[in-house]
């Protein structure tokens, strides 16, 4: 009786503490309808070398990238992927992901994530868990590092479609973001070793009943940047503590009647960018048609302002 209270104890001692961030209302520098991109879902942007780029999730064979100019946007053809093989899949993880992949084409390698470092792109595939390199000539190849089945062994990457779900090269190693049930960073360096991390919670941050998920990352201004889809917010997280020190809430800009999209169960937060001009967040609406204008299934950019916090 007194060991398991003592082990109660300190399982709750051990236990993460929801972290305590100010939360503040997002506020809006500029939104923009994307041109070209109905169908494509865009799941992940980066800023490589000026430039804003984006992959799809229905897409592999091609880098896009973002053009802003007014009060328009336009998604352009940035580099083609050419000599990418489909991976062997390594069948760690449950029954039921198992069989669920037998009904997914193993040449959609989902894209959810992109990075770059110099002229080389970076991008993670859902579909086999793998980081894909980029040449300036497009020409791609598999990084040869396999590091999910030490996640799935942790209990991530459990769930088929809730995997890799985000990536960022930082401070000499790559950051993905695991996406839900449960969310998680997983840091691979460059011998290949693997650190695997829970995300500190963050005091007042709600999930409105819906999963607690990971959508997108990026690093700016020596911080870790985290999506936290359904919660409609982005978060500046120190490291290594990875504990949020601000959160801004999206939420109402999302959901405004000029852009709330006609199906609202889940937060379509997908791709996150960050630079000196501010906070970059695209929607995926799945095709879905915004409410006001339902033939329209274009994406929607948000350009937030920094919050007004020192840091």
């Amino acid at each position: 009786m007194i060991k398991r209270f003592l082990l109660s104890v300190a399982s709750i001692l051990l236990a993460p503490l929801a972290v305590a961030a100010e939360i503040i209302p997002a506020k809006l520098q500029a939104s923009y309808w994307v041109d070209n991109s109905e169908g494509l879902d865009i799941s992940g942007l980066s800023f490589c070398d000026g430039k804003l780029l984006a992959v799809s999730d229905k897409n592999s064979g091609e880098i896009y990238s973002l053009a802003l100019d007014g009060k328009r946007a336009e998604l352009r053809t940035h580099r083609l992927l050419t000599d990418l093989e489909t991976p062997s899949k390594e069948q760690v993880g449950s029954l039921w992901v198992a069989f669920m992949e037998l009904f997914r084409p193993a040449d959609q390698l989902d894209f959810e994530g992109i990075s770059c470092t110099g002229d080389a792109i970076h991008l993670v595939s859902e579909h086999y868990n793998r980081i894909a390199n980029v040449d300036g000539q497009g020409k791609a190849s598999w990084q040869e590092h396999i590091w999910s089945p030490i996640a799935k062994a942790e209990g991530y990457l459990q769930k088929p479609n809730a995997s890799s779900e985000g990536l960022v090269r930082a401070a000499g190693a790559f950051w993905v973001a695991m996406e839900r049930e449960p969310r998680g960073l997983l840091q691979l360096n460059t011998k290949g070793e693997v650190s695997v991390f829970s995300l500190p919670s963050v005091a007042g941050l709600g999930f409105y009943g819906r999963s607690e998920d990971l959508a997108g990352l990026d690093y700016y201004d020596g911080a870790l940047f985290t999506l936290e889809r359904n919660a409609h917010a982005v978060c500046r997280r120190e490291l290594p503590s990875l504990e949020a020190q601000w959160c801004v809430d999206y939420r109402a800009l999302e959901e405004s009647p000029e852009r709330i999209y006609e199906e609202t169960r889940y937060g379509k937060g997908e791709g996150l960018a960050v630079n000196p001009q501010g906070i970059f967040v695209v929607l995926d609406n799945n095709n879905v048609g915004r409410a006001q204008v339902p033939q329209d299934k274009r994406a929607l950019l948000l350009h937030l302002t920094f919050p007004d916090v020192h840091h």
